[in-house]
């Protein structure tokens, strides 16, 4: 082999951060870095689960009550939402592996669409939560006087929980967004569909905490 062709073997891919040796380690850094992010998210939202379970526990028939004046039709659609996007986001991962631009595409454009679709669903329940003067402060008002303390707590979680979750479905839709451009352009192809697969995993981690926050909210003793 010539000295030439040599060289151009070592030459570092488009797609190829200089600091690695090639694609395969640079996949494998990457996807171990969101994992270990991924470990920290489940930390955060480990510890309001537990607060959440700890004032259930103290307090079962206020937060059944106030759990009972969610819109339980509303949660399930939403879930449905998610749940398709996270089929929707996996094909996009396979059409991104296989090589197929335009599927990949396709998928991701439907995957930020169901996730915008679940934004506006969570836009309309908070939106009847201010009507009802459900929002924890000053105006803050339950049907069940007696129950009114307590249910706060419970309105005040719900808030911090799924705003936060609706927070981090902000940025899912960011990096769809970049990852959008990357695969109209061309930057994704078959030797370089990790970013995909990377992103993928925040989303479906995004879905799955709202696979938890569903039940607990609007399910766990509602009829208490």
């Amino acid at each position: 082999m010539s000295d030439t062709t040599a060289e151009a073997g070592r030459r570092p891919r488009p797609a190829l951060a200089h600091h690695f040796d090639d694609l395969a380690q640079q996949k494998d850094a990457a996807t171990l870095g969101m994992w270990v992010f991924l470990a920290t998210e489940v930390l955060f939202f480990g510890g309001l689960f537990a607060a959440y379970s700890v004032y259930r526990g103290w307090y079962p028939e206020a937060f059944g009550a106030a759990s009972h004046s969610l819109d339980i039709t509303l949660g399930a659609v939403n879930t449905a939402v998610l749940i398709t996007s996270s089929l929707t986001m996996a094909l996009a991962v396979h059409a991104a592996e296989t090589g197929e631009r335009r599927l990949l595409v396709l998928f991701l454009v439907a995957t930020m669409a169901l996730g915008a679709v679940f934004l506006g669903i969570k836009a309309v329940e908070y939106a009847a939560k201010f009507a009802e003067h459900h929002v924890p402060g000053p105006s803050f008002h339950f049907e069940e006087e007696a129950l009114s303390r307590n249910a706060q707590i419970f309105f005040s979680l719900y808030f911090v929980m799924t705003g936060l979750h609706a927070l981090h479905m902000v940025i899912g839709l960011g990096i769809m967004t970049w990852m959008l451009v990357w695969a109209w352009n061309g930057t994704i192809t078959k030797e370089y569909a990790s970013p995909i697969e990377i992103s993928g995993l925040y989303w479906h981690f995004v879905d799955i905490v709202w696979i938890f926050l569903f039940p607990l909210l609007y399910l766990i003793g509602r009829h208490a």
